[in-house]
């Protein structure tokens, strides 16, 4: 799967609010790195090209007193309207994947460094699956994501649905994985599949 001057590519994906964050971290405990696919995004939004972009698009009620992009603005916007947001992913998208690549160089031939691990909730929309050399989907029943989203996000079950809506369905996404985890339990419970995928993954990637 792989040669000795690579680290494995480790695709992190899974549904709004199971956890896929905290399996990178865990992860990254482990000895991996993690791209963290959420914020590259929102630092490109400070990107002036972008603001400058999405300004012309959508007007200035998407920018804030102090010239920066409004996230809730414009998400209002993308996920209200799939053409819209394919449209604001084909102008970040090309500029995360350079950002992207720049790390993975710097850290691919760092012997301190046993993965890289890329955390993306749209892996498989955005094509990042086939720079992977596997997948860990992180699963989670729904009513328990929905309760997490409600005590982190302070979202509700409409605003839940409106943005899986803008997603491939997750019954697939968790049938091409490699690997899954079950965020509903404890977190030692969590932590000891998370280790016992990691142990999985190196063992099929040899130095």
């Amino acid at each position: 799967m792989g040669s000795k001057d690579r680290k494995p590519i480790v695709g992190v994906t899974g549904g709004v609010g199971a956890g896929k964050s905290l399996v990178a971290d865990m992860m990254r405990e482990l000895g991996a790195v993690v791209i963290d696919s959420d914020r590259l995004a929102h630092e490109e939004l400070s990107d002036p090209q972008v603001v400058a972009a999405l300004r012309q698009w959508w007007g200035e009620g998407i920018v804030t007193s102090g010239g920066k992009i409004d996230r809730h603005a414009v998400a209002g916007i993308v996920f209200s309207d799939r053409d819209e947001l394919k449209r604001l992913e084909n102008l970040l998208y090309p500029r995360i994947d350079r950002r992207r690549q720049l790390l993975v160089d710097g850290w691919v031939k760092k012997s301190d460094i046993r993965a890289i691990v890329y955390d993306a909730p749209k892996l498989y929309e955005a094509g990042l699956d086939r720079k992977c050399d596997c997948v860990v989907f992180v699963d989670a029943p729904r009513s328990v994501r929905v309760q997490r989203i409600a005590r982190t996000r302070g979202w509700g079950e409409a605003e839940l649905q409106k943005r899986e809506k803008m997603q491939d369905p997750l019954k697939p996404k968790m049938a091409k994985a490699d690997y899954v985890v079950t965020n509903q339990f404890d977190i030692e419970t969590l932590r000891s599949a998370v280790e016992q995928v990691f142990r999985a993954v190196l063992a099929s990637f040899p130095d």
